[in-house]
C-alpha cells in the first residue's frame, strides 16, 4: 500500500524548490485565480459543508463550535477577499533586509527566503484551508494541510478549487495539498516527516496543541488557545466597556480571541457588575464568578480554580474582583495563554503599563479582543495566531512563513587567521 504522506511530502519538496522562484506576479495571477475560483465554485463547496454541519449537529458538538464550521456565501465570499489582500501584500522573497561591510571591504547581506514546505494541523475551520494555502503560496512555501474529521469534505473541496487554480496559473503541482485521511495516524506520520517539512503548525485546541508539541520531530510554531481576559480599571468608562465586553465574548463565542475571563476594579464591583451581568445573560451568558461576585449578585455560578485556566470557547465568561492593576496583570501573567489581553481605562499611564507588562501577544487599550487577527491587523490573511515568542508571534502573514539567508561577497577575499 503507498505511504500517503510520505509521497505528498515528496511532492511538496520538490514543488518548494519551483515555487521558491516564482516571480511575484505569476503568484499574485495565482491567488486572484483562486479567489475567483472560491467564488465561483461556492455551490459545490457549500454542498460539501452542508454534510459536515450536519453530522457535527447529530454528533452533538455544541453550537459555538459549529459556528466556526459553517460556511456561507458571505463566509466564501470573505475567504476570497482575503487571497485578493494577499495578493496586494508586498512580496517578503527576495527581500533584502539588510547589508554592511566589514573593515576587510567584504560585503554582508541578509536576504529574506521561503521556510520550505509548511503543514497545518487544524481542527473545525474549513476557512483555514484558504488562508494557509493563499499565504504559503505569496511567502514561496508549500502547503500540506491536514483538517479534522468534522470538516473533511469542506477542506477536500476547497483544497481541489484551490489547487486546480493555483497549477492553472503557473504554479507547481503539489504547492497546495489537503490530506484526505483524518485518522490520527496520518497526523502523527507527518509529524515525523522532519527531511521534507520544514514547520508544522497545529490550529485547535488545547488537546490538539499539547498532541502536536509533544509528538512532533518537526519544528512547531504553537498557535491558538485564548483564554483571553479583559480587565475594567475603576476609572473605565463603562458603558463603553459593556459594548466592548458584549463584542468580545458573544459576537463569536467559539474562536480564540473570544474574552474568557472578566477582571473588575473592586472599587466599581458593586456599581459595575450587575450591569454588564445582566448585559451579557441577555446574550445568553453563563456567569462564574469569585466571592466577592457572587456576593454582589447573588446567584452567579461559583468559579473554581479550574474555571480561571479553562478557555471555554462557548458562552461562559468567568469573572473575578481585583485590587488593582497589579492583582489584574499578576492574574492574567498566571492563568492567561499568552494570546490576547485588554484593559479598559482612561488613564494612559495605567494602559501603558498593562501592555508593558502582560505576557501576551497582543495587548489592547480600549478595544475588544477580536480584533486579533491577521485581516483586521492589515496582513491579509493569517497562517495562525502565535502565542510564542520564537520564530513569529501574534497573527502570522506571509513574513513570517520566511527566514534570512545570509549572502557574502568578496574579491578573492581569504581569511589569514
Amino acid at each position: 500500500m503507498p505511504d500517503l504522506v510520505l509521497e505528498m511530502c515528496k511532492k511538496a519538496k520538490q514543488a518548494s524548490y519551483a515555487l521558491a522562484q516564482i516571480p511575484t506576479d505569476i503568484k499574485n495571477k495565482a491567488l486572484r485565480n483562486m479567489a475567483d475560483a472560491l467564488e465561483k465554485n461556492a455551490k459545490t463547496i457549500l454542498e460539501a459543508n452542508i454534510i459536515d454541519v450536519e453530522a457535527s449537529r447529530q454528533k452533538g458538538v455544541k453550537e459555538a463550535l459549529i459556528d466556526r464550521l459553517v460556511l456561507n456565501e458571505k463566509r466564501i465570499a470573505s475567504m476570497a477577499n482575503c487571497l485578493r489582500e494577499v495578493s496586494q501584500l508586498p512580496d517578503p522573497v527576495g527581500e533584502i533586509v539588510k547589508t554592511w561591510t566589514r573593515p576587510n571591504g567584504l560585503i554582508i547581506g541578509q536576504l529574506r527566503v521561503p521556510l520550505g514546505v509548511v503543514a497545518v494541523i487544524y481542527e473545525s475551520r474549513p476557512d483555514v484551508t484558504s488562508d494557509a494555502s493563499g499565504i504559503c503560496l505569496k511567502s514561496g512555501n508549500s502547503v500540506i494541510l491536514r483538517g479534522g474529521s468534522e470538516a473533511i469534505n469542506s477542506n477536500i473541496a476547497i483544497g481541489e478549487v484551490l489547487s486546480k487554480a493555483a497549477t492553472d496559473s503557473g504554479i507547481p503541482d503539489g504547492a497546495i495539498q489537503v490530506v484526505p485521511d483524518t485518522d490520527r495516524s496520518v497526523a502523527m506520520r507527518l509529524m515525523t516527516m522532519r527531511e521534507y517539512i520544514d514547520v508544522l503548525i497545529p490550529r485547535g485546541g488545547a488537546g490538539l496543541i499539547k498532541a502536536v508539541v509533544e509528538n512532533s520531530k518537526v519544528p512547531v510554531i504553537e498557535t491558538g488557545v485564548g483564554n483571553c481576559h479583559i480587565y475594567v480599571e475603576k476609572d473605565a468608562d463603562l458603558d463603553r466597556a459593556i459594548d466592548i465586553i458584549i463584542n468580545a465574548k458573544c459576537q463569536r463565542p467559539g474562536v480564540c480571541n473570544a474574552a474568557e475571563k472578566l477582571l473588575v476594579h473592586k472599587d466599581i464591583a458593586e456599581q459595575f457588575l450587575p450591569r454588564v451581568i445582566k448585559a451579557l445573560r441577555e446574550h445568553g451568558v453563563e456567569i462564574r464568578g469569585c466571592k466577592e461576585t457572587q456576593r454582589i449578585v447573588t446567584d452567579v455560578i461559583p468559579a473554581s480554580e479550574e474555571d480561571w485556566y479553562t478557555e471555554y470557547l462557548d458562552l461562559i465568561i468567568g469573572i473575578k474582583v481585583v485590587n488593582g492593576l497589579d492583582e489584574a496583570i499578576f492574574h492574567i501573567n498566571k492563568y492567561g495563554t499568552k494570546h490576547s489581553e485588554a484593559i479598559l481605562t482612561e488613564d494612559f499611564s495605567k494602559a501603558l503599563a498593562f501592555i508593558q507588562r502582560v505576557d501576551c501577544a497582543a495587548a489592547y487599550w480600549n478595544a475588544s479582543t477580536r480584533f486579533t487577527d491577521g485581516n483586521q491587523y492589515g496582513l491579509g490573511a493569517e497562517i495562525g495566531i502565535s502565542t510564542q515568542k520564537i520564530h513569529a508571534r501574534g497573527p502570522m502573514s506571509v513574513q513570517h512563513l520566511t527566514s534570512i539567508k545570509y549572502f557574502v561577497l568578496g574579491r578573492g577575499h581569504i581569511r589569514s587567521g
